[in-house]
């Protein structure tokens, strides 16, 4: 048993934190990505202050695709988007535009955060589909930036779980993932100090396992992801930050 969990979903209203903001306006991005010892593609996040339907949001841009010899083999282009309102940490719309090797998909998801319902429009067979979600649910991009701003790690501990309500694509999840330990990672900026996580994942056609994903992000206020490493069914995958831009608090390096 762990000696304290840690349930993130909580009204926003009354959760809040004494940290900094995690993000904004203008922050940028950039990893490598490599299948074994094969530079596979590049991938960055980006954020953009915007007003979506009357309402202030955080717009983030994922995109990532295959590059070099692995675009020979098997092409990847993807884009993920989350627009998500600033004063809730909650998403308003969801994007995801994917083609992986002719594997496509192309829908939006509108979420409507008072009748809890999720309208989603298939744009590969003109479709719209309305699904009913938990309070406060996320989406697959928006939890990572809500975790950012609002969990505290200054209690964590070895063993917690955090766990919040996921929607995506045409379903509820409940996305769940563990605190390993603090770390100084050796990073082509430095070293960091280190928060190591592990999202549970759901084995079988992509994951060898359902801890086979692990996570180090920064351990101060900025909270981003410095090395990311996957076990999959075929092979290991591992994405490596070697730019950024515009982070809204300081860097740390560790000096020895």
């Amino acid at each position: 048993m762990n000696k304290l969990s840690i349930l993130i979903l909580l009204s926003i209203s009354t959760y809040s934190f004494s940290q900094k903001k995690a993000y904004n306006d203008g922050e940028w991005l950039k990893f490598r990505v490599h299948y074994g010892l094969l530079t596979a593609g590049v991938a960055t996040l980006e954020v953009k202050n915007e007003i979506l339907n009357g309402e202030e949001v955080s717009h983030v841009i994922g995109f990532g695709e295959s590059t070099g010899m692995a675009s020979w083999f098997f092409k990847v282009e993807d884009h993920y988007e989350s627009y998500i309102i600033k004063d809730k940490d909650l998403p308003k719309r969801f994007i995801r535009k994917i083609d992986e090797g002719g594997h496509t998909k192309n829908i939006q998801i509108d979420f409507d955060h008072i009748s809890q319902n999720a309208t989603i429009f298939n744009y590969e067979d003109d479709t719209k589909k309305i699904v009913s979600f938990p309070t406060d649910a996320q989406d697959m991009v928006s939890s990572f930036y809500y975790l950012r701003n609002n969990l505290d790690t200054e209690v964590i501990e070895g063993g917690d779980e955090i766990a919040l309500d996921m929607f995506f694509d045409r379903e509820n999840y409940k996305f769940k993932l563990k605190f390993l330990e603090r770390e100084i990672l050796n990073t082509e900026f430095g070293k960091v100090s280190c928060l190591v996580f592990r999202p549970y994942v759901q084995s079988g056609r992509v994951f060898k396992e359902k801890e086979s994903l692990t996570i180090w992000v920064s351990d101060d206020d900025n909270k981003i992801p410095l090395l990311i490493k996957a076990d999959l069914v075929v092979g290991s995958l591992k994405a490596t930050l070697v730019e950024f831009k515009n982070l809204n608090n300081s860097f740390k390096i560790v000096v020895d």
